[in-house]
C-alpha cells in the first residue's frame, strides 16, 4: 500500500506543478494545511475520497488521472 501512496503523491505533485501552483497556493485553494499536502505528495499520508475529489475539481482533471501511473502519462500536459 505504501507504494500506491508514493505513486499517487508523485503524480499529484507533478500535476500541481504543471498547473504552476505552489504547495501553499494549492493548500489554500483546498482549505487544507501545507503540512498535510506535503505528507500526501511524499506518500506518507493518504487523502480521503473527498479530498481526492477536491484535488480533481481544483486541478480540473478527472480523478482517474491521479491513478494513471503508466510511463506515457507522466509526460501528459495538463
Amino acid at each position: 500500500m505504501a507504494a500506491l501512496r508514493k505513486q499517487f503523491g508523485k503524480k499529484l505533485r507533478s500535476i500541481r506543478k504543471s498547473k504552476d501552483l505552489t504547495q501553499q497556493e494549492f493548500a489554500e485553494l483546498l482549505d487544507i494545511s501545507i503540512d498535510f499536502l506535503s505528507l500526501v505528495e511524499r506518500g506518507i499520508s493518504a487523502p480521503s475520497f473527498e479530498t481526492i475529489e477536491s484535488f480533481s475539481l481544483i486541478l480540473g482533471i478527472p480523478v482517474r488521472d491521479f491513478f494513471d501511473f503508466s510511463p506515457s502519462s507522466t509526460s501528459k500536459a495538463y
